[in-house]
């Protein structure tokens, strides 16, 4: 018998409810700052890469701790705050893609569950199909389109009429 009830801890109603409040919430909270981006903008301005990064940082440091040495011509308050809103939000991406990750494993747990249940269904289906009990005959036909009966083909077949190992 397969493993099932891989994970059988479930949200309640008011735990979904929070959830999906707190989501909400949070959208409603970060929507002054939602830009959309086309795939242009993002090659355009995505080129700060790690490097150029600790060059912002470097650059920081000597703003914070040796104002004598920074340009004039630089806007100053407006480059503090898009340093710390980019701190913010590599805070809140690296903690959301950690429960994006959390919610994807949840999730591929319980779809297979419902899936080796799924299997469960199908085979005692089969089952009270042969007997003739009523029902169960439409169920099955119904069902069996999820099961191919036909051979799946190799992957690679070989073009050259060599056979491979």
């Amino acid at each position: 018998m397969p493993l099932s009830n891989l994970n059988n801890v479930h949200l309640g109603t008011t735990e979904t409810t929070e959830a999906l409040d707190a989501l909400t919430q949070l959208e409603n909270a970060l929507a002054g700052i939602n830009i959309n981006l086309t795939s242009e903008d993002r090659q355009r301005y995505g080129s700060v890469n790690e490097q150029n990064k600790l060059f912002v940082n470097k650059i920081y440091d000597y703003h914070k701790n040796q104002p004598q040495l920074q340009n004039a011509q630089v806007d100053w308050t407006e480059f503090e705050n898009d340093y710390n809103s980019r701190m913010l939000m590599e805070n809140l991406t690296g903690r959301l893609e950690n429960l994006l990750t959390r919610l994807k494993n949840a999730k591929t747990l319980y779809d297979y569950d419902n899936y080796q249940e799924a299997l469960i269904d199908y085979a005692y289906t089969n089952y009270m199909a042969g007997t003739s009990t009523p029902g169960y005959e439409t169920k099955q036909n119904d069902l069996k389109q999820f099961f191919s009966r036909t051979p799946k083909k190799p992957s690679e077949t070989p073009t050259d009429g060599s056979e491979t190992p």
